[in-house]
């Protein structure tokens, strides 16, 4: 499908295959080469009542005793694209014609053997063998046209058995180092319980093990966990992160749409199509101005999640964002009045609907894509960037942010960028340690970092920065959860844009620590970014001005400088700063507010 000449120019378009508040949602376009069952995969969202502790990490030196791959007998086998190959052009189904059958057929209602499918949205499993009675090894899918990423798994199992203790190895992960190795637990939903007991996805898997598998070159990694289904006979699903798919994405647009109140504040326009012909929607989000001049006064904010599209926590921070901001709380009743807001909720909507990790169907990250000329390659970025250019030209735009997940670190943390000033040095570091203030329980300011890695230069925080938006950041939410201490019922800072908030930030969320992030965990991201958005922009300078005087005391005491000794920072290399980051050197004192 190419890309039309009309979508590398000009403005996003009002009509194109836009979520309509009757009728169905358009359909997802996928590849040609990709099988894709009839069934609606759909989730109900659940937050477990009690925070969902991590796993007793298991060292990597003990390595699961499981049976060779070569013994067993392939129970699922998708045929993958072929090496080499590339993107030609997709239609709604994806591949035309009748289904073949990768899962081998039941012997009778004796057999045990788990029926496996990831045909379906954003799933990814590409084999499994079963080396055992009840022991699966298992190996995904790389990001199509590519032959790595392998991070990203969602499939469904079928056929299950309640007693018996099952054993899964996913044995071609890319990564040497992996939360799993931390405590991270796998996520397991269960129909029957959703449908009986309104329980949707938990965390589980005991024996949890990390390792590097044996006799590959390049490495590959070994996920292995146990666990025990539930029901008999029940359809289950694995996921490495709560989904959130494209459809997901289009069901919530066409809810606000449906919304004669949150469809005042928010138009939802198409910021151009994907490779495959999906909509990269655009929401411009802000309350209508009292006059031209009132208008051309606001400044601007831009958020964007799912560029890569594993990262699926982004999306539901985007959620919880977006939730807060169409609300009718005064606090987001005075973000739109003094803010427009540009929103991309899902940049790259033909890796999400795949099942990819990291890629576009370019088998590129878009995320080193936003310095090239490429729109033919990258639309969805191209379009962000020349849509951030003509903001640019018509008012400041005070904040960037794209959303994110990591897999090597617990809590969230931002990337920012270090113009190596003595004054924007520090600056850059005010939003994040007043985002740490407000979320105390899941933000780790000592985590975050500022360096401009030469391999980072073309992603969109950076290419952004350099454009001329001065703060500029990735947010990251570990897949995993949280190691902090839970923090104080409190108000940020007490008042945003000279309003005085008396209460705590609504919905946020007090759960306990050294557990898994929920759901509503990952939304209240979104609220807390509202709230720092208030506090950072607040004409009273009082705030500002606390933050900046504790990233300068900071900053002294991790390079061994006494308080109050003078002296700027352009002087200090960017190296020796990142270097000496450490908990005890950065973690604000508790209860500075």
């Amino acid at each position: 499908t190419p890309i039309p000449s009309a979508w590398c120019q000009g403005e996003p378009q009002d009509l194109l295959a836009l979520p309509s508040v009757r009728g169905p949602l358009p359909a997802p376009r996928w590849p040609v080469e990709c099988e894709v069952i009839e069934e609606t995969i759909e989730h109900m969202e659940w937050v477990p009542p009690e925070p969902e502790p991590f796993c007793q990490p298991a060292g990597p030196e003990w390595v699961p005793a499981t049976a060779s791959e070569e013994k067993g007998t392939v129970v699922y086998h998708l045929s993958a694209a072929p090496r080499g190959s590339c993107f030609t052009r997709a239609r709604v189904g994806g591949a035309p014609g009748p289904l073949s059958s990768p899962a081998v057929p039941l012997a009778g209602p004796q057999d045990t053997t788990l029926l496996f499918e990831s045909r379906f949205e954003s799933g990814n499993l590409q084999k499994a063998v079963k080396v055992g009675p009840y022991e699966y090894v298992l190996t995904l899918r790389p990001d199509l046209y590519t032959a790595k990423h392998t991070q990203w798994f969602y499939f469904r199992v079928q056929n299950t058995r309640r007693d018996p203790l099952y054993r899964f190895t996913i044995a071609n992960l890319a990564k040497p180092k992996s939360l799993y190795g931390e405590g991270l637990r796998p996520l397991l939903y269960s129909q029957r319980d959703a449908q009986s007991r309104g329980v949707g996805w938990r965390r589980v898997g005991d024996d949890v093990r990390y390792y590097r598998g044996s006799g590959k070159e390049p490495p590959s990694f070994c996920l292995s966990w146990t666990s025990r289904f539930p029901h008999d006979g029940d359809t289950c699903f694995f996921a490495h992160s709560y989904p959130y798919t494209y459809s997901d994405l289009q069901r919530y647009l066409q809810a606000l749409a449906g919304d004669p109140a949150r469809s005042r504040y928010c138009a939802v326009r198409a910021l151009c199509r994907s490779l495959a012909g999906n909509t990269v929607y655009l929401l411009t989000i802000t309350s209508p101005a009292g006059g031209a001049a009132a208008a051309a006064a606001k400044r601007a904010v831009v958020l964007s999640a799912r560029v890569h599209p594993g990262e699926t926590s982004g999306s539901w921070a985007m959620r919880g964002f977006l939730d807060f901001l169409l609300g009718t709380h005064a606090d987001a009743r005075l973000l739109r009045r003094f803010f427009v807001f540009k929103v991309v909720p899902m940049l790259n909507p033909d890796g999400v609907v795949v099942g990819n990790s990291r890629c576009s169907l370019a088998g590129r990250d878009p995320n080193r894509a936003y310095g090239t000329g490429l729109c033919g390659s990258f639309p969805g970025v191209w379009h962000l960037r020349a849509m951030v250019e003509r903001v640019l030209a018509e008012r400041e735009v005070v904040l960037y942010c794209d959303f994110h997940g990591h897999s090597r670190k617990n809590n969230v943390f931002m990337y920012g960028c270090d113009e190596g000033g003595s004054g924007r040095r520090l600056r850059q570091r005010v939003f994040p340690l007043m985002l740490s203030k407000n979320a105390p329980d899941k933000f780790s300011f000592p985590s975050c970092k500022f360096k401009v890695q030469k391999s980072k230069m073309g992603t969109g925080r950076v290419v952004l920065w350099r454009m001329g938006v001065s703060n500029s950041y990735t947010m990251e939410v570990a897949f995993g959860g949280s190691t902090l201490g839970e923090g104080p019922s409190r108000a940020g800072f007490g008042g945003g844009l000279g309003i005085c908030r008396l209460f705590p930030c609504p919905l946020s969320s007090p759960g306990g620590r050294n557990s898994h992030f929920t759901t509503e965990d990952l939304k209240s991201l979104g609220y807390h970014l509202c709230d720092t958005l208030l506090d950072f922009c607040d004409p009273d300078p009082a705030k500002f001005q606390q933050c900046l005087s504790e990233v300068d005391a900071l900053l002294r005491q991790r390079l061994g400088r006494e308080p109050g000794s003078g002296g700027g920072w352009s002087d200090v290399s960017l190296s020796e700063l990142e270097s000496r980051y450490g908990p005890a050197a950065l973690s604000p004192e508790p209860g500075h507010a």
